[in-house]
């Protein structure tokens, strides 16, 4: 019997208008594809990247468009012929030959098409795909049910009718592109026997010491045994042959002493590979691998020792991990031109900013395998939503079966990785139920009742996707939502919450985060501003552009948010000094405020995470680390690779050893009857956070300066061997504000530093200004060097007068910094990790700070 044979369908493809031939088909710009790209590519449309060329480009939503090519019949040998189609966006009808042969109606539902009697078996073969407007087609079934109560938070409401990534009709951080197309790619296989599908279930026993895997192959046609084999590293681990009954084969095994997958700086991330190859009368015919890791996972809900409600914690290998991570939307409004290197690049920045969840956000795709496999390699753990996001869904018949068949399939397709260790069911919908006050009794368990209620999705994230999971992988933890928890979605003792009152919401002061805390806050974040050379890169004319200044319509045109003018400067002018020209300088500000507010949710959050029985907070994943396209929004990189400051200081704050602190002020008056007699207590928290797994000891150090004439005004070695206990944080001090003179207010220009020192190594260092920032008469300085060293790799930075947030910056994105948007003190060095400089660039280092 032939091996399966698989051909990819990617040559000599076309499109076309559905209604109009004036332009007759023409070529595509890439294979998989979608419409926009290939209109741009034949200068039909604008970049609608560029300027406010999005309005300009609408019309392509609303169209039927038409995709063909060609191929010629390979020799068969009497095998059978199969067409898959690994994703079609959305409403399309493929004809083969001018016949009928698959309707879709879901983007996330690969297809496969037997097409063995369809084909030739003379000359060429004609593929063609009508792909209709999703667009169109949504607003009718939306027409077709008057009684559900259809809304939603971003977007057109009519995209809850269709299964098409929700991102696409428009979000408050990314464009509306209604596109379509044949987005993933098209197979000819041919075969007789096949494995249609390889997975397995593993268990590692509590104490790590074996694990169990039940390995399944199912067989499609007459193919009667599989043989398993698991290999690590190249090598075999152990074999097995199972015969085929009912076109399934099942074979168990058992490993002692596994090599365990771990998170990122945890341990290793070995991964083994589980190979089937399937043989009819001792004939191979086909085979199949995937990769997995051996991984015992949990999440811990139970009682806090002090504190209401419940913990929300993972345990991986049953060591408890507080995630400190982001959260992750599409890297373009057009999926098909992500490369698998792009994806791979996106995940080392969250691996290389110490970061150790991604949350695949539910209202995107089920993301490509490159990023999972780059999150398996790297050890990135992933919390993955079903794609339900921010709206009150329908749940009639159809939409549940396309729904179902989208879950399972998806789940199937993803299940054999170790990076995802979570399921959620939709992200923010239930959030949504409250504001719009729909029926929710949590007493009603019975779900053909939430059918009929008005938010009948209660049915798709209580029911069917419990059920989906349950039975596809019973191992890993189902939540039905996200927030999802205790009396409410806000409730932060119980759950995860999305901690929006900072930009959002009441619009709490940034410095208040520990006030906003979650068990899990799964969700928070603050607008900046892009690079430079990405805003120059939309503005139709670049540097030279009319519009090329802060407030101007193209580039609030590139923020999406509702509001955005007045919170961004809500949160300037309530923290810093800042000036709308140069832009340059405009930019860094906006990207300073944004890392001063991430920053201290990281730090205040980490520092609720205080071992066992006192996980107060056990995750934080800032909203968002990336964009998909050119925009002003909560990301901390832009969709060009480009950091901003605030991904250099959270990279710090989630550093395995970290030291905070926080200062407080405590006024008094002489008694009751007065206001002109108090005393105001300057205070200063002082702590530190140990996420390693070994105890250290280190000596802790504080120092304190004048803003204004940098003199050093106090010193203090709080301890010599202070002990960290292993994964958590832990109280130092807490003691007055340094000054040289009482009762002067000198609280107000000081600048704090503290240090933890192990082995004569600094490895951890804070620095705490008087807030807000925009009170502190900050110098300018005069003596600011920022020298390179160590054959280039190294920058050295000082100063003779304290200075807040140096910036460095280099024309060439080839240049990468380590670290960035540091606060520097007199009489320290401060060095920073460089690549991509040489020893004749050092008077090519710009220098930006707060105050210039």
């Amino acid at each position: 019997m032939p091996q399966r044979e698989v051909i990819p369908i990617d040559q000599n493809w076309c499109f076309r208008q559905a209604d109009s031939e004036a332009l007759g088909f023409l070529p595509v710009a890439q294979f998989p594809t979608n419409v926009h790209l290939d209109l741009i590519h034949n200068k039909i449309i604008p970049d609608p990247f560029i300027g406010k060329n999005e309005n300009d480009v609408q019309w392509v939503g609303e169209k039927a468009w038409i995709y063909r090519t060609t191929f010629a019949l390979p020799h068969i040998e009497g095998r059978n012929a199969v067409l898959a189609f690994d994703g079609l966006d959305t409403y399309a009808t493929v004809r083969l030959n001018g016949h009928q042969i698959l309707e879709t109606e879901n983007m996330f539902i690969p297809e496969r098409v037997d097409i063995t009697k369809s084909l030739k078996s003379q000359g060429e073969n004609v593929l063609e795909i009508t792909f209709d407007s999703t667009f169109l087609i949504g607003k009718k079934i939306v027409e077709k049910h008057p009684d559900h109560r259809w809304g939603c938070f971003n977007g057109d409401p009519s995209r809850l009718a269709v299964r098409k990534a929700q991102y696409h009709y428009g979000w408050d951080w990314g464009p509306t592109l209604l596109s379509c197309g044949p987005w993933r790619p098209i197979w000819l296989e041919l075969y007789r026997s096949c494995i249609l599908d390889l997975y397995f279930t593993t268990e590692v026993e509590k104490s790590l010491e074996s694990a169990e895997i039940i390995a399944k192959a199912d067989v499609e046609g007459s193919a009667e045994e599989v043989q398993f084999e698991i290999l690590l590293e190249g090598k075999s681990v152990d074999k097995n042959t199972a015969r085929v009954f009912n076109g399934v084969a099942t074979a168990a095994f058992k490993v002692e002493q596994p090599e365990l997958w771990f998170p990122a700086r945890y341990g290793k991330q070995p991964l083994y590979v589980l190979h089937a190859s399937l043989f009819s009368r001792q004939t191979k015919c086909d085979s199949l691998s995937k990769r997995f890791g051996l991984r015992r996972v949990e999440v811990i809900q139970r009682t806090l020792d002090d504190a209401p409600g419940t913990t929300f914690f993972f345990e991986i290998n049953n060591i408890p991990v507080f995630c400190g991570g982001c959260n992750w939307i599409p890297a373009d409004s057009f999926i098909p031109r992500i490369s698998p290197q792009k994806y791979r690049d996106w995940v080392k920045l969250a691996f290389n900013g110490n970061q150790v969840m991604i949350r695949v956000w539910g209202g995107g795709i089920y993301e490509q395998k490159a990023f999972y496999d780059a999150c398996d390699e790297m050890g990135m753990l992933v919390w993955q939503d079903f794609l339900f996001a921010c709206g009150n869904y329908p749940a009639h018949d159809e939409f549940l079966a396309s729904v179902k068949r989208e879950a399972i399939v998806n789940v199937k397709i993803l299940r054999h990785h170790p990076s995802i260790v979570i399921w959620a069911g939709n992200n923010e919908d239930y959030q949504y139920r409250e504001d719009m006050m729909l029926d929710y009794d949590p007493d009603d368990r019975d779900p053909r009742r939430w059918l009929n209620s008005n938010f009948p999705a209660r049915y798709i994230y209580e029911k069917l996707l419990v059920d989906v999971t349950k039975e596809l992988v019973p191992g890993i933890y189902y939540h039905f939502g996200s927030p999802f928890g205790g009396k409410n979605t806000r409730d932060p003792s119980v759950g995860d919450i999305h901690q929006w009152n900072v930009w959002h919401g009441t619009q709490e002061k940034y410095q208040n985060f520990d006030l906003l805390a979650g068990r899990f806050v799964s969700e928070f974040g603050m607008e900046g501003f892009p690079n430079i050379k990405t805003i120059d890169s939309y503005l139709p004319k670049g540097k030279d552009d009319s519009d090329r200044y802060p407030q101007s319509s193209t580039i609030d045109f590139h923020n999406k948010a509702s509001g955005h003018e007045r919170r961004i400067a809500l949160y300037l002018v309530e923290n810093i000094q800042y000036r709308f020209e140069p832009l340059e300088q405009f930019i860094y500000c906006t990207q300073l405020m944004q890392a001063e507010c991430l920053a201290g949710a990281y730090r205040l959050w980490r520092r609720q995470w205080k071992g066992p029985g006192k996980e107060y907070c056990a995750g934080a994943l800032v909203w968002q680390i990336n964009d998909c396209w050119p925009v002003t929004s909560w990301a901390i990189v832009d969709c060009y690779l480009r950091p901003k400051l605030a991904y250099y200081v959270i990279k710090r704050e989630l550093g395995p050893i970290t030291i905070g602190m926080k200062r407080t002020a405590e006024t008094t008056f002489a008694d009751r009857y007065t206001r002109a007699y108090f005393k105001t207590a300057h205070k200063i928290e002082i702590w530190a956070s140990n996420l390693s797994l070994d105890t250290r000891t280190v000596a802790v150090d504080l120092k304190a300066w004048d803003i204004i004439t940098g003199k050093e005004i106090f010193f203090e070695s709080l301890h010599t061997a202070f002990t960290l206990p292993p994964n958590r944080s832990i109280e130092i001090a807490k003691t007055n504000v340094p000054v040289s003179k009482n009762d002067t207010d000198e609280e107000l220009r000081t600048v704090i530093a503290a240090y933890l020192v192990e082995n004569g190594q600094q490895v951890a260092r804070c620095v705490n200004w008087p807030e807000p920032l925009k009170y502190a008469h900050l110098q300018r300085p005069k003596q600011l060097s920022v020298k390179l060293s160590n054959g280039s790799t190294m920058v050295q930075i000082s100063s003779e007068v304290p200075v807040k947030g140096v910036a460095l910056e280099y024309s060439d994105d080839a240049v990468v910094w380590a670290d960035n948007c540091i606060d520097v003190v007199p009489g320290e060095v401060v060095h920073v990790g460089v690549e991509g400089l040489g020893c004749t660039d050092e008077g090519k280092i710009g220098v930006r700070y707060l105050g210039l």
